[in-house]
């Protein structure tokens, strides 16, 4: 009798994942048209492009670009808009809070969330939010991807984008950034107005430990070079 009590409950819980799973993916789809059926995705790339600020990979420091894949996204080169291993651990870490704490975004889900949506922790946002990482996967390439999330990403005291933090934070242009300010910079994204260096510094400095830990251990940097500069 338990037996069958228990199988019944447990198909009961299947076919309410399977429904709730299901809309969940309706209505992600449905915002993901609403968003690219306003201002289709080529016409925001264009925006982004013709911004006074707007600054290529070849303008920009290698020692910040090196970072920020390190620190945000490793796999960035290798996946196709979503890092199955981060978005497992994503689920692992919410499961344990019952909460949204973890998104698992890569640099494409981030840029895809900061040209159309807001930070609000939705999952049909979050669903909407693939589909245009896949539309740009399929339409930019990587280093397209990289330089516009730059180009737009926050990094906290009004600043958005590259060439306006580096000018704004250090008075140079993001080509000229030194490793020890390529390093700072790059580690603001993941939370710019906590780690905003006006007025946060000393949670800027910790992160950039961060930062400069990931590149020793992704190859970008060697201990000895992470030592001479962090100690």
């Amino acid at each position: 009798m338990i037996k069958k009590a228990l199988k019944t409950l447990l198909v009961l819980v299947l076919i309410i994942a399977v429904v709730s799973g299901s809309l969940l993916l309706i209505e992600g789809y449905q915002l993901y048209r609403f968003s690219v059926g306003e201002v289709e995705l080529s016409q925001k790339i264009q925006e982004i492009q013709s911004n006074a600020n707007y600054t290529s990979l070849d303008n920009i420091s290698q020692d910040f670009l090196n970072a920020l894949i390190s620190i945000e996204d490793r796999r960035f080169y290798e996946h196709h808009g979503i890092n199955p291993v981060s978005i497992g651990r994503a689920i692992i870490i919410n499961l344990k809070n019952w909460s949204f704490k973890e998104g698992g975004s890569t640099i494409t889900q981030q840029l895809a969330k900061n040209m159309y949506y807001t930070q609000e922790k939705k999952l049909a946002r979050k669903v909407a939010e693939l589909l245009v990482a896949f539309q740009l996967e399929h339409n930019c390439s990587k280093d397209t991807i990289l330089e516009l999330y730059v180009n737009i990403v926050y990094f906290g005291d009004g600043y958005y984008g590259i060439k306006a933090a580096s000018e704004g934070y250090f008075h140079v242009s993001p080509a000229e950034l030194t490793f020890d300010q390529a390093t700072l910079l790059a580690g603001l994204p993941n939370a710019p107005s906590a780690y905003a260096l006006k007025k946060h510094m000393d949670k800027a400095l910790i992160r950039q430990k961060q930062v400069i830990r990931s590149m020793v251990v992704n190859g970008y940097i060697t201990e000895e070079e992470a030592v001479a500069v962090i100690g």
